[in-house]
């Protein structure tokens, strides 16, 4: 089989491009307008490439790199390539994907969440926060999750967006997770009142830490 050229994946996703798609995608700061369904067909016939998936981030597309990262082999990047990745990742989804569909399946992502959580760049802090997290539900053995209270109570409020929504999601699962910790992060989310009065949509649960915690422990009781 010929080897598919960026050129001729670009040329497709630009065919795939929808200008509603892309007006919803932008208010969620993604600068593309391609369907995600459409996406991951795309990337269900083209397979894994890891070549082709490097040369497709490097078009700095957002697309392109949605794209890339469906097809890439995530264990085989090194340490220093995905700290580059995710530093350029500009838009969330980008991030979001780098971080859930690569790095967490990489064979460096204890050493880059330890980097990456005390980072001056709190986008890049966010991802070290999300692998935390990933931790504190998966595999808590060796965190301090008494400590990780700690921050998430002295730094939470002044964090900006995107970290805080990351420590956020770090105080629930330590909440719905770790029943010795409970009543403190339920306290810790009511004191703090961070995203109390975020809007919900019916049949969806507040991301506000003490309403998530406690609806996500009724449900496993009822299960």
């Amino acid at each position: 089989m010929a080897e598919t050229t960026v050129a001729e994946v670009m040329a497709e996703l630009a065919a795939l491009e929808d200008p509603k798609t892309r007006e919803v995608n932008e208010k969620h700061g993604d600068d593309h307008g391609v369907n995600l369904g459409k996406l991951r067909a795309l990337a269900k016939r083209l397979k894994t490439q890891q070549d082709l998936a490097r040369r497709l981030w490097e078009t700095d597309d957002t697309a392109a790199r949605l794209l890339a990262m469906l097809i890439c082999r995530p264990k085989a990047f090194e340490r220093d390539e995905l700290d580059v990745m995710l530093r350029e990742a500009r838009t969330p989804k980008v991030h979001d994907w780098l971080v859930n569909y690569v790095v967490k399946k990489n064979p460096h992502s204890e050493e880059l969440r330890l980097a990456w959580s005390g980072d001056p760049d709190s986008v890049v802090a966010s991802a070290g926060w999300a692998l935390t997290t990933e931790r504190v539900v998966k595999n808590p053995d060796g965190l301090d999750l008494a400590g990780l209270l700690d921050v998430i109570e002295a730094t939470m409020t002044d964090a900006p967006d995107r970290l805080q929504w990351a420590m956020n999601h770090c105080l629930a699962q330590i909440g719905i997770e770790h029943a010795e910790h409970r009543a403190r992060a339920i306290d810790i989310g009511e004191r703090l009142e961070v995203l109390k009065d975020y809007p919900t949509s019916p049949n969806c649960t507040s991301p506000f830490a003490p309403i998530w915690i406690t609806e996500m422990v009724r449900r496993q009781h009822d299960r």
